[in-house]
C-alpha cells in the first residue's frame, strides 16, 4: 500500500476536526499519513478551498473522508486529482444542483428531528440541551456535555451551498451508516449511499460514531484505501 496511505478528515457543522483524535491514532497506528481538515464552515465553497489547500499537500493518492456536512464538502472538493476514494461517514451526499439544506428539506418527518435553534446573526447551533440526545448519544456523557458547550457556529453558507459537481460519480465510494443517527435519519443515509454507488457499511452508532466508535470508522477507511489502490492499478 505503498502508493495509497494518505488520508484527509474533513469535519462536519457544529464541531471542529478534534472530534477525529481516535480515527487519527488508529490511522497513523495503520501507517497511513492523516491530515485533518480544520473547515471555517462558513460556506460550502470556502470549505471546499480550504480542503482543496490540504490535499494539494498529499504525496500521492488520498482518501477523502467527511462526516455529516463533511460529505457535502468532500463531494465538492473530491474532484481534486489526488483524491483515490471518497469515504462517507454518516454523511450528507449531495448531488449536482444540490445542497445539504435541499436533502434535509427530503427526510422524513415523523421520527427524530435536529434540534438546530433559528439562525442567529447567520449562524446555527443545535440546542445544547438536545445536543448529546441528537448527536453524540453513546459518547462518554462529560465528552458530550463539552462538545454542546464548545459548538462551532455553523454559517448559514453551509447547508445552502449547492454542489458543483459530484465527485462521487467519478471517484469510488464507501459509506459508514450509522444505525441509531437522531441527526440524519439511517434509511435517509441509506438512500444516499446507493444513489452513489457506495460500498456500505453499517453499525449502531449516534451521530457522533466516528468519535463513540473509531475502529469502525478506521477499518471502512483502510477498507477504501486497499480497494481504491486495486482498483488503481486495474486501470494502470
Amino acid at each position: 500500500m505503498s502508493d495509497a496511505r494518505n488520508v484527509v478528515l474533513v469535519h462536519g457543522g457544529f464541531v471542529d476536526g478534534s472530534g477525529w483524535e481516535g480515527v487519527y491514532r488508529l490511522l497513523k497506528q495503520e501507517g497511513f499519513n492523516v491530515s485533518v481538515v480544520q473547515n471555517p464552515t462558513l460556506s460550502l465553497e470556502d470549505d471546499a478551498a480550504v480542503t482543496r489547500r490540504v490535499l494539494d499537500k498529499q504525496d500521492g493518492p488520498t482518501i477523502l473522508v467527511g462526516h455529516s456536512y463533511g460529505g457535502a464538502v468532500i463531494t465538492e472538493a473530491g474532484n481534486h486529482e489526488k483524491v483515490a476514494g471518497l469515504g462517507y461517514i454518516a454523511a450528507f451526499a449531495p448531488d449536482q444542483g444540490e445542497s445539504v439544506g435541499t436533502l434535509i428539506a427530503g427526510f422524513p418527518t415523523d421520527g427524530p428531528q435536529p434540534p438546530i435553534l433559528p439562525p442567529e446573526d447567520g449562524f446555527l447551533f443545535l440546542d445544547r440541551e438536545k445536543f448529546a440526545a441528537s448527536f453524540a448519544a453513546d459518547v462518554a456523557p462529560e465528552l458530550a456535555a463539552f462538545m454542546a458547550d464548545a459548538q462551532v457556529p455553523w454559517g448559514l453558507g453551509g447547508p445552502s451551498g449547492i454542489v458543483s459537481e459530484a465527485a462521487w460519480r467519478n471517484k469510488p465510494s464507501w459509506y459508514l451508516v450509522a444505525s441509531d443517527d437522531r441527526m440524519i435519519p439511517p434509511p435517509a443515509q441509506r438512500t444516499m449511499a446507493e444513489r452513489i454507488g457506495a460500498t456500505v457499511t453499517e453499525t449502531p452508532g449516534s451521530h457522533a460514531v466516528y468519535v463513540s466508535n473509531p475502529a469502525a470508522v478506521a477499518g471502512l477507511i483502510t477498507q477504501a484505501a486497499r480497494s481504491a489502490l486495486r482498483e488503481t492499478t486495474a486501470v494502470a
